[in-house]
């Protein structure tokens, strides 16, 4: 008891401050004079502000946790959205594939496109089907968009197709409208050519080519592409006809095998007649 005595004699001063700062806080409180109402006003104000800006200070922590959480999210949707688009776009492509098969006379297999070269002069495409598939050389590949190469060479599991866009490749075609047959060959960049065409013959910018009955390796009326440009040269005798190719290369994907082979008796008899 004598040290609590002690205690208050020796800090007599703050316990008499703090009586009267809670007297006077009491008085505030009971007083309903408009002046202090202003003043008790504004002390709500500042300490409501006060309360505010700390009340920051933990939530910054917080808010950086919630930030990464919905940065990650964000990724997972992002690539959820990807795949979507991707099904559809294959699921779209597929059916008109189906369709394609559907339709054929031929027998077809179906291949996906796993290897592609299209920066040489010798561009091909490796596909995932082989001689297990009953895959064999100088098969014509197709897709639902046309034609698009010859199959040249053959393993148990894949095959490697010679495109049209290369240099090598030959196929003989015609015009849907006016039946001008010629030889199909690269032209380089994008463009093919429809070479040995006489200048009296019937060809416009617009006209539809065709592979043409006369090839031993491509079925008839498979689709090519569309004339873009028609020229004559001076002195020639030829015109000159470029043919955009109706097949994309450089976002083929998926393509289908025509499972028939030259006519080896035909194939005999020009090689024969030719030397």
């Amino acid at each position: 008891m004598q040290r609590l005595f002690t205690i208050v004699r020796l800090f007599k001063e703050y316990f008499v401050l703090a009586l009267l700062s809670v007297i006077s806080l009491a008085l505030l409180s009971l007083n309903d004079n408009s002046q202090i109402r202003t003043i008790r006003a504004y002390t709500i104000g500042i300490v409501g502000t006060l309360q505010s800006a700390i009340s920051i200070i933990p939530n910054f922590f917080s808010l950086e946790t919630e930030n990464e959480i919905l940065r990650q999210q964000n990724v997972v949707l992002t690539d959820e959205v990807s795949r979507l688009r991707e099904a559809r776009l294959e699921n779209l492509r597929l059916r008109e594939m189906l369709q394609l098969k559907e339709h054929s006379p031929f027998r077809l297999v179906a291949a996906d496109v796993v290897g592609k070269t299209l920066d040489l002069l010798r561009n091909s495409i490796t596909i995932n089907a082989g001689e297990r598939d009953g895959i064999r050389i100088n098969m014509p590949i197709v897709s639902e968009a046309g034609l698009v190469g010859r199959v040249i060479a053959t393993s148990s599991h894949y095959a490697v197709a010679q495109l049209m866009v290369n240099r090598d490749f030959r196929a003989s075609a015609k015009i849907q409208r006016s039946r001008v047959m010629g030889i199909l060959a690269w032209a380089g960049g994008e463009s093919l050519q429809l070479k040995n065409v006489a200048k009296t013959q019937d060809v416009i910018e617009g006209d539809l080519a065709m592979t043409s009955e006369y090839s031993n390796v491509f079925p008839r009326d498979i689709k090519i592409g569309t004339v873009t440009h028609v020229a004559e040269r001076e002195g020639g005798l030829f015109k000159e006809i470029q043919i955009r190719p109706s097949v994309d290369f450089a976002m083929l994907e998926h393509v289908f095998v025509i499972t028939t082979t030259p006519n080896p008796e035909r194939q005999a008899l020009e090689s024969k007649v030719a030397k």
